[in-house]
């Protein structure tokens, strides 16, 4: 969609700006589109909001196939098709999670699986855009994204277990409203948050350290490469292990070691180390998000499954965007090993948050047990 849209406005400046809006409306609608899935249900949800995606998505191939197109009619296209993207991740974990009952052990598995799917696709999917610009224009890109978006979401809808699951209905439980679900996930929020802050930096830290290291932009590629890698690797072995740590206080360990890895990540000699880094610190990117995910589902009741998992992804992807932001701003003024330390620290110090907040409800998620415990914030 960015080359696509910056081929048709001619302007950077306003891809970036089109690109913002679409990520924001992704981002912050999450929760009010999975509060959708609970009370209505997923197909009856999910049916309509990808209508409404893939119709928008078709008017901004048609506005983006030619240059010339004006900026305010990229932006309100970009800014509804964000607004209308299927949730498709918070609702699949609502429903393992709804397979999984009262096993931990296996859910843990499931959604262990689930985070080494979506690095296996952060690495293909630019090897994927890379294959279609050199054969097509970008915006066949579109609809290709639009076409495995309907695949996609018409396989999930169409699955026994999808359908089973029943809606809340008009009239949700006392705390099923969304300010509440927040209030109750708050811990597995502020982690995931420091944890999306690491990777918006990174994303850009990385091109600096490179340049200043005299490397080419392919072998930024590689090092981020590395980090996908070791946190599929990290998701995987979180999967198969069978904690006996709370889930609070493996939460709070895994976002500090983190942090730690971040620390050491700006001390590295040349890119070659910062790889190995980097792939050291992606170990405890998907079992921290795990992690996160799995004391959510425990928080609150059954039918707030997929908000409370939308309000960790949006966490995610909010922190990741304000990092990149911020270390935009950091990068040219300071050295990029303080830049490293500075956001090491960040997330350090979240896990010390994670780790005191609520500390009154301290019988609280154990082991992500006791759905009706005392609320995490």
């Amino acid at each position: 969609m960015m080359l696509a849209v910056t081929r048709a406005s001619g302007s950077y400046a306003v891809a970036g700006a089109v690109m913002a809006l679409f990520g924001a409306t992704v981002v912050f609608l999450a929760p009010a589109r999975a509060a959708l899935i609970d009370r209505f249900g997923p197909p009856r949800a999910l049916v309509p909001l990808l209508s409404a995606y893939v119709l928008l998505l078709a008017l901004l191939t048609a506005a983006v196939w030619r240059p010339g197109a004006p900026p305010v009619l990229l932006g309100t296209l970009t800014a509804l098709a964000g607004a209308c993207v299927p949730p498709l991740g918070p609702t699949m974990r609502a429903v393992w999670a709804r397979l999984a009952q009262d096993d931990k052990a296996l859910l843990q598995r499931a959604y262990s699986l689930d985070g080494v799917a979506e690095e296996l696709l952060f690495v293909s999917g630019p090897l994927l855009v890379g294959v279609l610009v050199g054969a097509a224009a970008p915006a066949v890109g579109i609809v290709v994204g639009a076409a495995l978006m309907v695949a996609g979401t018409a396989g999930f809808i169409r699955s026994p277990a999808v359908r089973a699951v029943r809606p809340a209905g008009s009239s949700p439980r006392r705390d099923s409203g969304g300010r509440r679900v927040l209030r109750r996930v708050g811990r597995p929020v502020v982690a995931a948050a420091a944890v999306g802050l690491a990777l918006g930096v990174l994303d850009l830290l990385v091109v600096v350290f490179a340049e200043r290291h005299h490397h080419g932009g392919a072998s930024v590629a590689w090092v981020l490469a590395a980090l996908s890698a070791g946190s599929a690797v990290g998701g995987m072995l979180n999967g198969a292990v069978n904690w006996r740590t709370p889930a609070r206080t493996r939460l709070a360990l895994l976002t500090a070691c983190l942090g730690l890895a971040l620390v050491g990540a700006g001390l590295a000699p040349g890119l070659g180390t910062l790889a190995l880094v980097m792939a050291g610190a992606g170990f405890f990117v998907s079992p921290t998000l795990t992690t996160a995910y799995l004391i959510a589902d425990a928080a609150v009741a059954p039918e707030s499954r997929t908000q409370a998992g939308a309000w960790v992804n949006t966490a995610v992807n909010a922190g990741s965007t304000g990092g990149t932001a911020v270390a935009g701003a950091l990068a040219g003024q300071l050295p990029v090993t303080v830049c490293f330390a500075l956001t090491g620290g960040v997330v350090a110090v979240t896990a010390v948050l994670v780790m005191t907040k609520g500390a009154r409800g301290r019988g609280a998620l154990r082991s992500g047990t006791d759905r009706e415990a005392t609320p995490v914030a």
